[in-house]
């Protein structure tokens, strides 16, 4: 995950020198979106019911995964 204080940022600014849009390098921009997908993803399966890790690992071998 990025962190913020790490951006490479540059603003575009009015004539009033109001900030009114950001630049920054396509790697930090890409970085960010696949950060949102992830925390989207995070949101749409929060009420998941959840499985334990020996869980997981007994259904993995079942089906002959491990």
């Amino acid at each position: 995950m990025i962190n913020t204080k790490d951006l490479a940022l540059n603003y575009v600014t009015n004539e009033a020198g109001e900030k009114t849009a950001v630049i920054l390098p396509i790697a930090q921009f890409e970085e960010l979106l696949e950060d949102i997908e992830d925390l989207a993803t995070v949101a749409e399966r929060r009420n998941e019911p959840t499985t334990s890790h020996a869980d997981l690992l007994v259904e993995l071998e079942q089906d002959d995964l491990i």
